[in-house]
Order: structure tokens, then C-alpha cells, then sequence
């Protein structure tokens, strides 16, 4: 096994190293003990590119700052810029070689942040057998650590966002109650969307708010990849007769090589979760949606064979 020097394996960080990271995504994921799905590679933030976004599995949104060089500072404050105008959770910074001032940055922002947000900081090498083609070797540098996140603390409060989605979320379930069924059983929650059961086991059909808009969908994750896409696929082969019947077009996020699927329907410049005045009318749309979503999708649900 041949060790090769990151600068001499790619030529580009862009189109060459990022490409192979979110390519190897999977391994990164096994060695960090995380699930991330990547949704958008060189995404524009500002005048600023963040190199790979993800979600993970509890669809918080999670960035990925890379480079073929030493750590630096310029990097650092990219990925800090990126995780608060994103509103990310988790910032995974990947370099071939950390500076030691750079890693107890890391560890200092794991110890005083709260525990909603994670940081790390992650050595990457190249390795190949022969003319083989690059595998990843990954080395944990800074990760989170509990027992440092104690020291010296109590218990954080709720961060404000997440005091203003229990707060969304409460009103969502009162509103509905006098129009449908559907959730009037569902507590409310911190996290960005609020899900229930769409009568099948793994297939969800949820509410979701962020910042600047809103919008439900379809989650199906029933933890076997092949049943997943055959109960989409089934379901985008109905696409005309869905969508006539949900009465406007919906977003088909097959999602290829991951393991969920989904289908979404979104809603942006109608505010979000920044904007409690926009609220109520916000809240009456997203029910309106919901029983329809959930009058066009769960009887066919229901019909598919997929076993």
C-alpha cells in the first residue's frame, strides 16, 4: 500500500478533491459514526463556496470544509462562516495535515458550544495498491467528547430556534385540529420538521420549517435501499395522477446511491421560522397541503406490493 501525498493526487481542490470526498462520502461517514447525505456540492453562500453540504439523519444540515493544505486560518473561518449563515449543526473540517493551534480550536468550540452542534476535525490521506484508484485513510483529529462538553457547565438552555420551532409547531397542531386528524396526536418538537406515520412502517409523512420557508413531504427510509426505491419508483410512475390530484407540481428527490427517498413540496418567500407574524397564514397553507398530500398519497400507499 502506497501512501500518496495529497497535491499529488489531485490536481484541483474543487473539481478534483471534493469530488472525491463526496464520492467517498460513505467512508467518512463509517469512520466519524455518522449518516450524511450529500444535497449540493460548491454551494454558493454569500461570495463563498462551502465544499460539500449535507444532512444528516436527523436532517439537520451539516458542512464539509476541505483542502489540499495545511490547515489554515482561512479555512477555519470559512467553515465557521458557513456553519451560522447555513444554520448548520455539524462542521467537519478535512485537511492532510492539522496545525496543533488549529486542532485546539476544534476542541475548544466542542467543549463551550452546546450539544446541538459538533465539530471535527478530520486527517485525510490518500492510499492506493498499485495503479489502483485512490482510496481515503481518515484519521479523527478533534471530535466531540461529552465528558470535556461537562466540565465547568450546567445543562444549556434550548437555543432560540429552537424555542421558536416548539413554539411553531405548537400552534400548527392547534390550527389543524379543527380541519383534520392528521398529527392531532403529535407532541411538538425542537427539530425542524414534525412527522407522523404514512401508514406504512419507514415511510413518513412530515411537516418542515426552516428560516425562510416552509414546506411537507414524503420521507421514505424503511432501512432496506432497494425497498425504498421500488416504493418511490411505484409512486413516480403515478407522478401525473398525484400530482393532478395534489393539485400542483411536486419535487422527486429519488436520491440515487442513498439509502432514503422522498417527495417534497415546498413554499418560499410566504416567511419561515424568522418571521412569527407570517405565522398563522404560513401554518394555514402547510395543513391545507398536508390533507391533501395525505388524501392523494396514503390510499396509494397502501396499494403497493413492495415487500
Amino acid at each position: 500500500m502506497e501512501i500518496v501525498p495529497l497535491r499529488q493526487a489531485f490536481r484541483h481542490e474543487a473539481q478534483d478533491f471534493t469530488r472525491w470526498l463526496e464520492a467517498n462520502i460513505d467512508a467518512l461517514c463509517q469512520r466519524i459514526g455518522l449518516e450524511l447525505t450529500v444535497l449540493e456540492r460548491e454551494r454558493v453562500v454569500g461570495s463563498f463556496i462551502v465544499d460539500l453540504l449535507c444532512e444528516d439523519r436527523q436532517r439537520n444540515r451539516v458542512i464539509i470544509e476541505n483542502q489540499l493544505e495545511r490547515s489554515d486560518h482561512d479555512h477555519l473561518g470559512k467553515l465557521l462562516t458557513y456553519l451560522v449563515n447555513l444554520e448548520a449543526k455539524t462542521a467537519i473540517w478535512v485537511t492532510p495535515e492539522a496545525r496543533p493551534e488549529h486542532q485546539r480550536v476544534i476542541d475548544w468550540l466542542n467543549e463551550v458550544t452546546s450539544e446541538d452542534y459538533a465539530f471535527y476535525l478530520i486527517q485525510v490521506e490518500a492510499v492506493r495498491i498499485g495503479a489502483s484508484p485512490f482510496a481515503p485513510l481518515f484519521t479523527v483529529l478533534a471530535a466531540p467528547d461529552e465528558q470535556t462538553r461537562e466540565i465547568g457547565e450546567t445543562k444549556k438552555e434550548l437555543a432560540d430556534s429552537h424555542i421558536r420551532r416548539r413554539e411553531f409547531w405548537t400552534q400548527l397542531i392547534e390550527r389543524s385540529k379543527g380541519r383534520t386528524r392528521l398529527f392531532s396526536a403529535r407532541k411538538p418538537g425542537t427539530d425542524h420538521w414534525l412527522g407522523i406515520s404514512a401508514g406504512r412502517s419507514g415511510l413518513t409523512l412530515t411537516y418542515l420549517i426552516w428560516s425562510d420557508g416552509a414546506g411537507i413531504e414524503l420521507y421514505i427510509h424503511t432501512g432496506d435501499q432497494q425497498k425504498n426505491k421500488a416504493i418511490f419508483d411505484a409512486l413516480l410512475a403515478q407522478k401525473a395522477a398525484i400530482e393532478n390530484e395534489f393539485g400542483e407540481p411536486l419535487n422527486w428527490q429519488r436520491l440515487d446511491e442513498k439509502q432514503a427517498s422522498r417527495i417534497r413540496w415546498k413554499i418560499y418567500g410566504h416567511g419561515g421560522l424568522n418571521e412569527p407574524d407570517h405565522w398563522p397564514a404560513l401554518q394555514d397553507r402547510l395543513i391545507d397541503a398536508m390533507i391533501r398530500f395525505d388524501k392523494t398519497l396514503r390510499p396509494r400507499i397502501a396499494r403497493i406490493a413492495v415487500r
